[in-house]
């Protein structure tokens, strides 16, 4: 609403000089045949600026319409992404929603079938914090939309977060930006890797700023250059693989007896302007975490 205000004042001034100046052009051009000649020879420049003038005005009352329809479009191609799907054999079961890959020739022969794994749904940001210790976000979507907790949360530019709990029509996000005063582990960490060379580390926020995070574990042995990419290294349930997280600002060894480098990372989400994001769901993550949690019991 505020902008719209400065929007119209800002532009006020402007209709108003231009109609006290029709009123005069009227009484000038009426008796007088050189300046109505002048006039006309000038009409189409003075059209062209207030046409383009209207179509600044159209164009920003239409700004939320086209900014949904390209979420919505963005959610579709997310869903196609190669990252949404893993190979299957086919040989004795039924797979819905899949991927069909042919050969690149005339024969145009089946190369592989891939099951859906990731399916993507857009939501609306209605509130955010990034100044506490543990911060959430809050979506316009809930169960009654297929959200459910434990599913990843990612913006265009990045990751976001983790579903924490669900209502009919809200969900609320505990953020990438959690630091718990309680516990070091229970603290919000991401399994990362390294875009170029492949090595794992986890990636937490250590509560400083909400535009960069920490990431640990990365071996000396790695070679490591300030503008990396970080991304998600496909170990968690939450995220696909490959999701960006940030990029290298600074690293260093904390001592000569360190195995791994203190690395930190400039985010890829801009977390103070947050309006749209995507809520992940992995259709074989309960599968997935039932055989890890039945495996672990049998190994205590």
């Amino acid at each position: 609403m505020r902008n719209l205000i400065i929007f119209l004042r800002r532009y006020f001034n402007f209709f108003l000089f231009l109609l006290l100046e029709v009123i005069c052009f009227i009484f000038v051009f009426r008796h007088n045949n050189f300046q109505r000649t002048v006039y006309l020879n000038s009409s189409n420049a003075m059209s062209g600026k207030l046409y383009s003038r209207y179509n600044d005005v159209t164009y920003y009352f239409h700004l939320q319409s086209t900014n949904d329809s390209l979420v919505r479009e963005n959610t579709i191609l997310r869903n196609e992404l190669a990252s949404s799907f893993e190979i299957s054999d086919t040989g004795s079961t039924v797979i819905y929603d899949t991927l069909r890959r042919f050969s690149n020739d005339s024969a145009r022969n089946l190369m592989s079938v891939e099951a859906r794994k990731f399916l993507y749904r857009e939501a609306k940001v209605i509130n955010n914090s990034v100044n506490r210790e543990i911060n959430t976000i809050t979506l316009r979507r809930g169960s009654k939309h297929g959200i459910r907790p434990n599913m990843g949360v990612v913006s265009p530019t990045g990751i976001v977060g983790v579903v924490r709990s669900v209502s009919d029509n809200y969900a609320v996000v505990v953020s990438l930006l959690y630091k718990s005063s309680a516990s070091a582990t229970s603290n919000f960490g991401v399994s990362a890797k390294m875009r170029r060379s492949g090595e794992i580390g986890t990636v937490y926020w250590d509560g400083a700023n909400a535009g960069f995070a920490q990431m640990k574990d990365v071996p000396r042995s790695a070679i490591l250059q300030k503008g990396d990419t970080i991304v998600t290294s496909g170990f968690s349930a939450f995220f696909p693989e490959n999701i960006t997280i940030g990029y290298i600002d600074t690293f260093r060894v904390s001592d000569r007896s360190s195995t791994s480098y203190n690395i930190r990372l400039k985010l890829a989400t801009n977390f103070y302007n947050l309006q749209y994001v995507y809520v992940i769901e992995n259709l074989l993550r309960d599968e997935q975490m039932k055989l890890e949690d039945s495996t672990r019991n049998l190994l205590k």
